[in-house]
């Protein structure tokens, strides 16, 4: 009897525990974590708001510089490159096996657990002076958009041979302070909305662009440009030299618009399982092939509409002063994209920053206290978790990188600059090492071969497209006054 009771016993034990296990299992992955919700749609939204950027708008000016022939076909490049190496990059998020292995949180991660902490100082370097850069970029472009609606309101007064010059630094200001508020969003998981509604941003102005292109050509009664870009001569005051050093550039204008993969993981990370690298494959293809067509239209038809003469930010350059009011509209867009896209970016180093703050002081309530704030005080609100080192130190970096767009407003070449010096390292070398090592490729086979080739082809022309962006800082020095963005 008693043996009875006690297998019974026993079986209840296992029963509740197995319960138990289940239900852990809904509400828990196999790390331990809140169970992952993302799918291929939201990560679609991710990628796309991080790439679809303030790069699309310099497209007409980077094809102006290539030509007819080589533009197009340096945009499908890219756009094959970054999806190739992404897919790589992707595979391996989960150390050994895709779909059983240890997962890496972070960009660094895999690096540190597929090629060793030797690297970890260079892929600091690369990502987060990346990251930081692209942070002023977009505070740059966005206050371009700002001014562009304040310049286009004067020209409807005040008519287009009016200068209208407009001061940046307000603008700048007032982002700084939008993105402050904003990053005190904790993590990847709780912005899926914002990356939503920047998506949908990112789609109208390159749409509103493309549209007013369409409508220029067609107002022009011809297609402008060339077939070897823009000519050299008295006409442009375009010398050889000025000409290679803009190629150059406009490498790292596309470079830059393709640019997502220092936080691809951390994307990847907000993936339900298992396969979490199949979804983002998806998505990748997703995301690329529609940016590509946007990237490709944009950039063919800004060009055939002003040949020549296409303007750095195409919709900011005012090529387009009418209708003012869909001008208003895109610029509008363009900064509610690059607000969510900001933080997008910026997530990873945020992420960085406080997890080694909370290792290095596991007892300091400064950094690892919240303090609840109830939003609603009535009814059963959840209330705002305010962590006052978080406030301060992403405060302190959202003030850094405004200080710096203040004082370097130039908006092509800052994203020339971080394209060119992006690209290779975090989008081409470390995917491909990191495959390599992941999939255990011997040296000297022919798969081998194949990604070095790409790596080291990659490499010219991120070193081609730094140089000019350089020269084209020195060249902006040259007449630059700090503060007055115009």
């Amino acid at each position: 009897m008693s043996d009875n009771v006690s297998e019974k016993a026993q079986e209840c034990i296992i029963q509740v525990v197995g319960d138990f296990a289940q239900d852990e299992s809904k509400f828990f992955d196999d790390d331990g974590r809140p169970k992952r919700s993302g799918n291929v749609w939201t990560t679609s939204a991710h990628i796309i708001t991080t790439v679809i950027g303030s790069g699309v708008l310099s497209l007409a000016w980077a094809t102006a510089q290539l030509g007819w022939v080589v533009g197009p076909v340096v945009l499908v490049g890219f756009s094959f490159v970054t999806y190739y190496t992404s897919c790589l990059l992707a595979y391996c998020y989960r150390s050994g096996d895709p779909i059983t292995g240890k997962r890496n949180y972070t960009y660094m991660e895999v690096v540190q657990n597929n090629l060793g902490t030797l690297l970890i100082m260079e892929i600091l370097i690369f990502q987060y002076l990346n990251i930081v850069g692209t942070a002023i970029g977009y505070t740059i472009a966005a206050s371009v958009s700002m001014m562009a609606i304040k310049r286009s309101s004067c020209f409807h007064e005040k008519g287009h041979e009016n200068p209208c010059q407009v001061s940046g630094a307000a603008y700048m200001l007032m982002f700084g302070g939008l993105q402050i508020l904003l990053s005190q969003i904790p993590d990847f998981h709780q912005i899926s909305w914002l990356s939503m509604v920047a998506a949908v941003m990112s789609f109208t102005y390159s749409t509103i662009g493309l549209g007013l292109g369409i409508a220029k050509v067609a107002e022009n009664g011809e297609i402008k440009g060339s077939l070897t870009g823009v000519k050299m001569g008295n006409n442009n005051n375009v010398t050889a030299t000025q000409k290679t050093w803009r190629a150059f550039q406009a490498l790292g204008a596309i470079a830059f618009a393709y640019s997502y993969s220092l936080v691809l993981i951390e994307i990847q990370d907000t993936v339900k399982a298992p396969a979490e690298h199949k979804t983002m494959k998806k998505a990748s293809m997703i995301s690329v092939a529609n940016t590509t067509a946007f990237y490709m239209l944009c950039g063919s038809f800004g060009y055939a509409a002003f040949g020549d003469m296409a303007p750095g930010n195409l919709l900011t350059g005012f090529g387009f002063f009418d209708p003012f009011w869909l001008v208003d509209i895109a610029n509008v867009a363009i900064v509610i994209h690059l607000v969510g896209a900001y933080q997008v970016f910026c997530q990873p180093l945020f992420a960085f920053v406080e997890s080694t703050a909370v290792k290095s002081f596991p007892e300091s309530k400064f950094i690892n206290n919240d303090i609840e704030i109830p939003i609603i005080p009535v009814g059963e609100h959840k209330p705002l978790k305010l962590n006052m080192f978080r406030l301060a130190w992403r405060s302190a970096f959202v003030c850094l990188t405004t200080l710096i767009a203040m004082l370097m407003p130039f908006f092509n070449d800052v994203v020339g600059i971080m394209g060119a010096f992006g690209f290779w390292p975090l989008t081409v070398y470390f995917p491909i090492e990191i495959y390599i090592v992941q999939k255990k490729i011997p040296r000297w086979t022919a798969r081998w071969i194949l990604l070095q080739t790409l790596s080291v082809v990659c490499l010219l022309i991120s070193l081609c497209a730094a140089t000019g962006s350089i020269a084209g800082v020195i060249s902006d020095l040259k007449t630059y006054k700090p503060f007055k963005t115009m």
